[in-house]
This record gives structure tokens, C-alpha cells and sequence, in this order.
């Protein structure tokens, strides 16, 4: 079997490079099935990975001396910074290098570029970016899209909906993902003029449809996908990582606040580490963006050494499925729906 090929945006990210490249040197030494192709300054790369001990046949680099800042606009960064570290990588996928690509970059410039440069898989409408957040029940579900469309069709949705479908079977192998559609109640009839259009369409689709989705119940474990449009996914994600660094926050004020909680705490310690690597994100890697002709992962802006090589895997896991072949199929039997 061939090796798995992942171009890496060596200078995308808040700690790039030096994060990047720790993180890499780490899924290096965890699998040898894959190859890194880290794109950016190569002087500056080839300065950090002097660091660590590795396999260097296993690293390629590819020399791209500009970086997209998150300031830029993404569509006139993309096309003016030719040799920029994203774009390059981005080309490694559209060329055939490599079979997937990740960065810590500005969203929005990778956004543009996986479209505009590897381009979107026949028959797709729109790609979205899907993420996955731990449940109660210890199971993850994947959310889509949260933040690629923020003005979505009911057409949309549902491509949204049998591409996650794929995913979670492929990757996370649930062999049967229950969908559910973000609203305001679980009946039927409830929703905004979106979700009232969506609901049939997806009952229609080739999936385990399980109804509608109370924000409460996202994270119950009852629902393998969630399905929403990136205006409301956007807002779904940064709540939910606010929440959970503020319950973080205020419950080690109280184990703190006097000598009986101290102690306490001290007893449960394994418990707290056990409870805070449950909602420690550098633990999911990053999110796929599906609909694209080729694997694109997106690394969360802060990301440490440790979440860069959880990318790596999600990386590996997903050009190792195929799961583009399976999205693919399960889009060409959706009726063509004009909005």
C-alpha cells in the first residue's frame, strides 16, 4: 500500500512553525504509513526540524517564502500570494503530491482556496466545515456547517447531511450516524422558513434521519451529525468552547476557595484530568471540510503541538477511508433540487 501523502501549512497558525513542526516530528514517530510535506520557508523549517530526530525521508518541504495573515481578504490573498505556504500546499493536493492538506490559517483564505484551487467535488453545491464535539455518552457528533455557508438553501442542508453521513461511517465508523436538524423544537412543524423547507428533504434522504435537534440536546449522545447552516454552526461551536472554558475556570475558583475543597480536590484530581482531556479540543485535531476534490483539515488558529498531530491523524484517517468516494456516490443519488 502506498503512503499516505499530507501537505502541511507549515506557517499557518498563532505558533507556527515551531508548533507545526513538533507536532509533525510527533505523528511521524506514531505511524509510519504517511509522508509530511511541509510547505513555507524552508531555512525556517529545516531550523526547527534540526530540533528532533526523524525519519527524513519521510519529509519533504516545499520551499514557499509568503504567508497569508488572517487580516488578508482571503479570495484576493489566495490569488495574489502564489507562493504562499497555503497555496502551495493547497496545489499538492489539486496536483496529485499529496492526498490531504492542513492548516491552522486563516479560515476563510483556506476556505477559498480549497474551492477555488482543488475545487469541489462533482455535483456539490456548497462544501462545509464539519467538527466534531464530544457528547455526555463519551461518542462525538459532527456538526455541519459551522461557519463555511452562513446563508444557506434547503438544497444545501441536506448535500450537508449525506456528506456527514459518509464521514462519520467511513472515519469514525458508526454504522448507522442518526442525523439531526439544529432548530428551536423537536416538532415537526417548528423552525424558521429554512428548516421547514429542510425537514422533507432530509425524511427524502439516503440517511437515518432522527428529527429535529434542540441546542440542549446536542451534546445528549442521541445524535451522531447535527446539521444547521454556518451562520448558526458558528455560533453553536464558539458558545460551546466559551462555555467550556468558563465551567473550567469557575470550578477550579470553588476547589480553590477554602482547605475542605482543596482537599477534595486533591482526591479527585484524576477525575478533573480525566473530565478537562474530555473537553480539551487539541485532543479532535481539526475539522474537515467536505465537498472538496481532496482532503482539507482545519487546525484550530491557537494550536499546540499536541492538537497538530491530532490533525495529523484526523488527516491520515480521512485520505486512509476514501471518504470522498463514499460522499460521491451518496450525492449521485439526491434528485437535482432547484431552491
Amino acid at each position: 500500500m502506498a503512503q499516505l501523502r499530507i501537505a502541511i501549512d507549515a506557517f499557518g497558525g498563532d505558533n507556527a512553525p515551531q508548533a507545526v513542526v513538533e507536532g509533525c516530528v510527533q505523528a511521524l514517530a506514531k505511524h509510519n504509513d504517511w509522508v509530511a510535506i511541509l510547505s513555507g520557508d524552508e531555512a525556517r523549517i529545516r531550523t526547527e526540524l534540526a530540533k528532533y530526530s526523524y525519519d527524513d525521508k519521510r519529509v519533504e518541504v516545499i520551499h514557499a517564502p509568503e504567508v497569508i495573515t488572517c487580516e488578508e481578504q482571503p479570495t484576493v490573498a489566495i490569488k495574489r500570494k502564489k507562493e504562499s505556504s497555503l497555496v502551495r500546499a493547497l496545489q499538492a493536493v489539486k496536483d496529485g503530491q499529496a492526498d490531504c492538506v492542513l492548516s491552522a490559517g486563516s479560515t476563510g483564505a483556506l476556505l477559498a482556496g480549497a474551492t477555488l484551487i482543488i475545487r469541489r467535488l462533482p455535483g456539490v453545491k456548497r462544501p462545509a466545515l464539519a467538527v466534531l464535539l464530544p457528547t455526555v455518552k463519551g461518542s462525538r457528533i459532527l456538526m455541519l456547517d459551522s461557519g463555511a455557508n452562513t446563508d444557506c438553501k434547503p438544497s444545501y442542508l441536506q448535500q450537508f447531511a449525506v456528506m456527514a453521513d459518509a464521514y462519520m461511517r467511513k472515519v469514525e465508523h458508526v454504522d448507522k450516524p442518526r442525523v439531526g436538524l439544529l432548530n428551536n423544537g423537536a416538532e415537526a412543524e417548528k423552525g424558521n422558513m429554512l428548516t421547514k423547507a429542510v425537514y422533507p428533504l432530509l425524511q427524502a434522504a439516503p440517511i437515518d434521519f432522527a428529527g429535529n435537534c434542540e441546542a440542549r440536546d446536542i451534546l445528549s449522545g442521541d445524535y451522531d451529525v447535527l446539521v444547521c447552516d454556518g451562520f448558526d454552526g458558528n455560533v453553536v461551536l464558539k458558545y460551546t468552547e466559551g462555555m467550556a472554558s468558563a465551567l473550567m475556570g469557575m470550578l477550579k475558583a470553588e476547589l480553590m476557595a477554602d482547605t475542605r475543597s482543596k482537599l477534595g480536590a486533591a482526591l479527585s484530581k484524576p477525575a478533573f484530568k480525566r473530565f478537562k482531556r474530555h473537553l480539551d479540543y487539541t485532543e479532535y485535531g481539526g475539522a474537515p471540510l467536505l465537498g472538496i476534490a481532496g482532503g482539507v483539515i482545519k487546525a484550530h488558529g491557537s494550536s499546540n503541538a499536541k492538537a497538530f498531530c491530532s490533525a495529523i491523524e484526523q488527516a491520515r484517517a480521512f485520505a486512509a477511508a476514501d471518504v470522498n468516494a463514499s460522499i460521491a456516490a451518496a450525492l449521485a443519488s439526491l434528485p437535482d433540487i432547484e431552491d
